[in-house]
């Protein structure tokens, strides 16, 4: 059975169905396979609804939405808790730019703290080595709720927390310039909760298969651990992620504002910001009420798009990202995908493309063409058209942009 207007309806024997907004986009048999195995959960209520750029994940499928009833997952939120996008139009247009864009990359490059030192002796590069007055100004805020937490974990404590704050990361985590159709400046960056964040999924998916395995549970994979609503470790999670998710929204908005801070000092005619701004996450988990209950909503790799919501998806660094506004469809838990997603491994990207290959696909955009970003090359991710075509019941597209600067970590 299938919707002839937007999903694909997989019934699962033994589970609850799938609904897939994947029309004309890869579903790869792995991931697949992963999201059945969410479907036979006993708690999920409902359906599990599938985005388009769907692909496999550690611990469960990237592009997923699900919701509990009763219980949590912590894999189905995984590692990069609070991970999304935040975007800020400003007065600025392609023809206030100067013609070489590799300044203003530099200048963001230095005032923005990103990547990963190789010999992991000393501070890592990605870090602070002083935070500045703003970040320590705005982990004040966030550290009492932090020590609470670490009062009952307290391997939580001694991880990258304050120095990571306001700082990018490595991978697919990046900060953009972009310029929309009426060629007006925007600001666009992709980073989540770091360290701290990565150390706190880390130790309640443990804490979740130590439970399991305590209670003789036996789950569809060792990765869908859970918790029950009601015992010790279930709220102790909710509060922990809960911060995690404010440190991703504060490490954004840090960034943001160091980025701006640093244009206005590189020499380009002056500029305000506009009304037109988006934070939103693309990893956690949320309270929310759907077909007649409340539910805890996991979306991995997916963003609220409920009735007039703002979100952004954007595209690999070499192709175009997009604006949206939710159209609040039930059917998908009122979601929409979180990117491109992936179309192969990283590793598989690295044997299958070139320098000279990335440095094609990267033409007019002024970032890295080396082999230390080959697995972000934009080949190795779907094609955003496809993409934004398998999900328009889901989103009307607001604004599409193209980048012209994209920082990698």
């Amino acid at each position: 059975m299938s919707d002839p207007h937007s999903y694909e309806l997989t019934q699962i024997p033994g589970g609850v169905p799938i609904k897939s907004w994947t029309r004309g986009v890869a579903f790869e048999e792995e991931a697949r396979k992963q999201v059945e195995n969410v479907a036979r959960l006993p708690f999920v209520h409902r359906h599990v609804a599938v985005m388009p750029d769907v692909h496999y994940g550690i611990g469960a499928t990237v592009g997923s939405v699900v919701p509990m009833t009763g219980a949590i997952v912590p894999a189905a939120v995984g590692v990069d808790i609070g991970c999304g996008m935040m975007a800020v139009r400003t007065t600025l247009t392609s023809h206030q730019l100067p013609e070489s864009l590799r300044a203003v990359r530099s200048a963001i490059e230095v005032a923005v703290p990103h990547g990963l030192s190789k010999n992991h002796r000393g501070r890592d590069k990605g870090s602070w080595g002083n935070p500045a007055d703003d970040v320590r100004e705005e982990w004040y805020k966030l550290s009492p709720r932090f020590e609470k937490i670490c009062a009952k974990h307290g391997r939580i404590k001694n991880t990258n927390n304050l120095v990571h704050l306001g700082t990018l990361g490595t991978g697919n985590h990046f900060i953009e310039l972009c310029l929309d159709t009426q060629d007006r400046l925007w600001v666009m960056l992709h980073s989540g909760s770091r360290g701290v964040g990565n150390a706190i999924g880390t130790h309640f998916i443990e804490l979740a298969r130590k439970d399991m395995e305590r209670q003789d549970v036996q789950l569809p994979h060792r990765d869908l651990a859970y918790f029950r609503e009601g015992s010790e470790h279930f709220d102790e999670y909710v509060e922990a992620v809960s911060w995690a998710q404010d440190f991703a929204m504060t490490n954004r908005r840090l960034m943001m504002k160091h980025v701006i801070e640093t244009l206005r000092k590189s020499g380009l005619p002056e500029f305000q910001l506009t009304d037109e701004a988006v934070n939103c996450h693309h990893n956690y988990v949320a309270r929310e009420h759907h077909y007649g209950k409340d539910v805890l909503v996991t979306r991995k790799g997916a963003v609220r798009a409920h009735a007039g919501d703002l979100g952004i998806i954007p595209g690999s660094m070499g192709a175009r990202s997009y604006i949206v506004r939710g159209k609040g469809n039930p059917e998908s838990f009122m979601s929409c995908s979180h990117g491109a997603g992936r179309a192969m491994s990283r590793t598989a990207a690295r044997k299958r493309f070139t320098v000279a290959d990335h440095e094609a696909a990267t033409a007019g955009v002024e970032c890295r063409k080396d082999e230390g970003v080959i697995d972000e090359t934009p080949a190795a991710y779907k094609p955003i058209d496809a993409v934004m075509e398998a999900q328009k019941d889901l989103v009307d597209i607001v604004h599409e942009l193209r980048q012209i600067v994209c920082v990698k970590g």
